[in-house]
């Protein structure tokens, strides 16, 4: 069943996702060649509680740790740990928050060091394709036409969305209702209505659109080891545009300064 949420429970749940944007910035700041994985969770985890909040994804089904780091072809669910990071890694970086009883969620896709162009243009194209799904995330449209809009866009470059994994709704629990596929015809799908929040996360490949699970039971990999970009938002539906919940900009204010 759809969680619809209020006025009031939307800007709650503002204050969860911005939160993400801000642990990703503070990622942003460290993140390098030669740094650990596990170095970045442990500054996300103690920024998130610093601030009265929760991690996320710790102990969310199991899972070990405050962000997901997924480096070149890993798409998502990497564990951090004891990898150095290092000159052209792409990488991407899924934090998730609990404050006053609703869920941050949203990702952001890093070139660390001096990256190939061909890896630039795949981190960018699949940000575009986030940007172009949420144009369509407004009260009328359907929940086919955002996957058609990152589809549509990101394989005329010649990349594959990712199938086995989605978006999907997002408040007082990680994942609600509905699922966000990130593939999909126009004006298929449920109907989107106002008060719905979605994360929007476009999962796209360089190469095959096949994955498959690491032995650790969480990291998902291209099946054919060619890199993978992955954003995302959290998306309040409102009545001609879409309302964004979390935020790039303290992350591109840090960059832009490096």
């Amino acid at each position: 069943m759809i969680q619809y949420k209020s006025d009031e429970e939307i800007e709650i749940q503002r204050q969860s996702s911005l939160l993400v944007g801000k642990t990703l910035a503070e990622v942003a700041k460290v993140i390098k060649p030669g740094i650990k994985t596990i170095e970045l969770d442990a500054i996300a985890e103690e920024f998130i509680r610093d601030h009265g909040a929760v991690p996320g994804f710790k102990g969310y089904g199991g899972f070990p740790a405050t962000l997901c780091i997924s480096v070149n072809e890993e798409v998502v669910h990497g564990i951090p740990g004891d990898r150095e990071l290092i000159d052209g890694d792409v990488v991407s970086i899924d934090c998730g928050t609990i404050m006053n009883g609703f869920y941050g969620d949203s990702a952001y896709t890093f070139a660390v060091g001096s990256v190939k162009e061909e890896h630039l243009l795949l981190i960018q194209r699949t940000k575009e394709s986030l940007y172009l799904a949420i144009e369509q995330a407004i009260s009328g449209k359907r929940i086919g036409d955002i996957g058609h809009a990152i589809q549509s866009y990101v394989e005329g470059f010649g990349y594959s969305v990712v199938r086995d994994l989605v978006g999907h709704g997002v408040g007082r629990n990680l994942h609600e209702k509905p699922e966000v596929p990130n593939y999909g015809r126009r004006g298929s799908g449920i109907k989107l209505k106002s008060g719905m929040c979605l994360a929007i996360e476009p999962m796209i490949n360089l190469g095959v659109k096949e994955v498959v699970q690491d032995n650790d039971g969480w990291t998902i990999k291209t099946a054919d080891s060619k890199p993978s970009a992955h954003f995302e938002h959290d998306v309040a539906i409102r009545n001609g545009k879409a309302d964004i919940l979390s935020t790039f900009d303290y992350i591109e204010e840090v960059l832009n300064n490096k």
